[in-house]
């Protein structure tokens, strides 16, 4: 049976994500800000710790990526390649080291969902739109000064959030919060009723290549709502530290094992 992923076959074909490399070009609008502590601590399972510094520091980030294996096959069908994503990140500690860590993230393929079981990340599907640029303006802003960008996200049918960014300037990066390796757990529930875990590790992972445009900053309103399937919302937004836009380039290639996580039992609600 071949293929990196669910499902394999004899061929390997009909795999849904194909074998790392992944490349990724994008758009990344960003809205930082601060939340209660309390509230990003216990998104925070052990063995990570809040930050030493600005606990409470929330990123959301808007994404529209074009994405591709090492064969490109994938940008000449492009309904396999483009996707978007809005994900929340925050920051934590192990070991003494920084880290940032997604604490949410919606995206609307499921490719994008199965690299999402592998990365640690825990994808949903939602929906996820954002204004795009253009060199000529008649419809569409452009990345300068007085460019307007709008964003929303949506999932189960009803708004989570909606940001709308004004730039400014150019600034040295598009924020902090998502600035240091990721440290996710990768968990796989155990077969039986009331069984532990049968997998848990804590892992690191990052970008094996980055390459980044000029970093914009601006000034962002964001909005979030109530859903009665997300928790979004218990991450309020108390004060706004900065919005950014930038395009990316970014290859990944694989992460590392930080830790080997010790069996738990679910909570079980019926």
């Amino acid at each position: 049976m071949r293929g990196f992923f669910y499902p394999r076959s004899a061929s390997g074909d009909a795999s849904l994500i194909p074998d790392p490399p992944w490349y990724y070009s994008g758009d990344l609008l960003t809205a930082e800000y601060r939340t209660d502590p309390a509230r990003v601590a216990e998104l925070l399972p052990p063995p990570l710790e809040p930050a030493p510094d600005d606990p409470g520091a929330v990123a959301l980030i808007w994404a529209d990526w074009q994405s591709c294996s090492s064969g490109r096959t994938e940008l000449l069908d492009p309904v396999r390649s483009q996707y978007k994503e809005a994900f929340v990140v925050v920051r934590c500690a192990f070991r003494g080291e920084v880290y940032s860590r997604c604490v949410y993230i919606w995206v609307d393929k499921d490719f994008a969902v199965a690299r999402g079981l592998h990365q640690g990340y825990p994808k949903k599907l939602g929906s996820v739109w954002q204004t795009r640029p253009h060199p000529f303006a008649q419809a569409a802003p452009s990345i300068g000064p007085g460019g307007v960008f709008g964003a929303t996200l949506a999932a189960a049918d009803r708004r989570l959030a909606e940001a709308v960014l004004t730039l400014r300037e150019p600034v040295e990066s598009n924020g902090f919060v998502n600035a240091h390796p990721m440290a996710h757990h990768r968990v796989y529930p155990g077969i039986e009723r009331g069984a532990s875990d049968s997998y848990g590790e804590l892992i690191s992972s990052g970008a094996a290549e980055f390459q980044g445009g000029q970093a914009w900053g601006g000034d962002v309103e964001l909005r979030l709502f109530e859903s009665p399937t997300e928790e979004l919302a218990r991450l309020r937004v108390d004060e706004i530290i900065g919005g950014y836009y930038r395009q990316v380039g970014v290859v990944w290639d694989g992460g590392r094992t930080l830790a080997r996580l010790e069996a738990e039992r679910p909570d079980y609600h019926g």
